[in-house]
């Protein structure tokens, strides 16, 4: 019986610890919970790889070698959490023709706020040497294979 009790109060004491390590906002790698194939991206990475909006304020200049989808998302959001296999599929289909990349909201504000992000999930689809266009809500595959193949990959060779 002693041994139920001290089993009891040192699970009552890591309780907490466990609740807090668990909260979304202290993973500390967001690449971990993405499938396999799609690349996290934090602000810095952002602008190396995607658009240096600092560098080019007033103009669109993609950075990147391949078109790329970009998905906006939360870890608590049921609609992101459905399309998040769909993408993953999609990057393995798609390897070396198209990237994709996720930004956490709830991390990424300032890179959600200047993309006006108002409802999730959202998603950028930016080719090479076009403007990107933004799609919201979560699609089915054949609208992401639509999209990729009509617009990402209109002029690859």
């Amino acid at each position: 019986m002693k041994i139920l009790k001290n089993m009891l109060i040192i699970a009552a004491m890591l309780l907490p610890a466990g609740i807090i390590l668990s909260y979304p906002g202290n993973s500390k790698n967001a690449a971990s919970t993405a499938p396999e194939g799609v690349v996290a991206l934090n602000r810095a990475d952002f602008l190396e790889k995607v658009y240096n909006y600092e560098k080019n304020p007033e103009k669109w200049v993609y950075e990147g070698e391949l078109p790329c989808i970009i998905d906006f998302y939360a870890d608590w959001c049921g609609p992101c959490k459905r399309v998040e296999p769909i993408l993953g599929e999609l990057a393995a289909e798609y390897k070396g023709k198209v990237i994709v990349y996720r930004i956490d909201v709830d991390r990424e504000r300032e890179l959600a706020g200047i993309f006006g992000v108002r409802s999730i999930p959202m998603f950028l689809f930016i080719p090479k040497k076009d403007n990107p266009q933004t799609l919201m809500g979560a699609m089915p595959r054949d609208s992401f294979v639509k999209v990729i193949e009509e617009f990402l990959l209109k002029d690859a060779g």
